[in-house]
């Protein structure tokens, strides 16, 4: 809940920011002396205020009521599918932490709004634009972790065969190295069987009369 809460804060704080920024005609201050430019009002974020509250709401809620608030948004969506409409519904698709919440389908709708930015008031492109630009990083997170999952049992399976690979030329080796042991060894009974013929029978030859 403070995670939500906090992203609500955040994505509040972005927008105003963004609002008294260089997109409402603000720009880096002239180094020069110059007389202090004419006190602009506030922007109206009026407008994005039912989204942010939505936005918050979604995730915050118990799995029916969750349900109900992202149906009811989808239902605007497709019956009256105006541009704010369409704009909530893609914010709701972004927001995290409920069981309508598809990513892959916010980015691709909130990319088509932002094609058309002339249908977006001020504040809206700039809410999709920072949702957007959110989306597009938890996919990249999704994306990165899934590649890593993927890696660790193959990682692990190389590992394996290279292990099974180890063990089985060791197993070779020392099959190999019984063999020449074995071998050695009936050279050995061979020579000792000839050196004892040849001593019983210089033993024998030495009491001929």
């Amino acid at each position: 809940m403070r995670r939500r809460g906090l992203r609500y804060a955040a994505c509040t704080l972005a927008v105003g920011a963004l609002c008294g920024c260089g997109v409402f005609g603000g720009g880096q201050a002239n180094t020069k002396a110059a007389p202090p430019p004419p006190e602009r009002p506030p922007p109206d974020v009026s407008s994005i205020t039912p989204d942010l509250e939505m936005m918050h709401m979604l995730p915050a809620g118990d799995p029916a009521r969750q349900a109900e608030i992202f149906q009811s948004v989808k239902d605007a969506a497709v019956l009256s599918p105006t541009t704010s409409n369409k704009l909530k519904y893609a914010l709701a698709l972004a927001t995290p932490g409920h069981g309508g919440s598809d990513p892959v389908a916010a980015q691709r709708q909130l990319s088509e709004l932002l094609a058309t930015p002339e249908t977006l008031l001020p504040v809206e492109r700039l809410l999709a634009m920072v949702e957007l630009q959110e989306v597009d990083q938890r996919l990249i997170l999704v994306e990165e972790n899934k590649q890593l999952r993927e890696e660790a049992p193959r990682e692990s399976r190389d590992k394996l065969l290279a292990m099974n690979r180890r063990l089985s030329a060791e197993s070779d080796e020392n099959a190999r190295l019984r063999k020449a042991l074995d071998e050695a060894q009936a050279k050995l009974e061979a020579v000792t069987h000839i050196e004892r013929s040849i001593n019983d029978r210089g033993a024998n030859g030495s009491h001929t009369p």
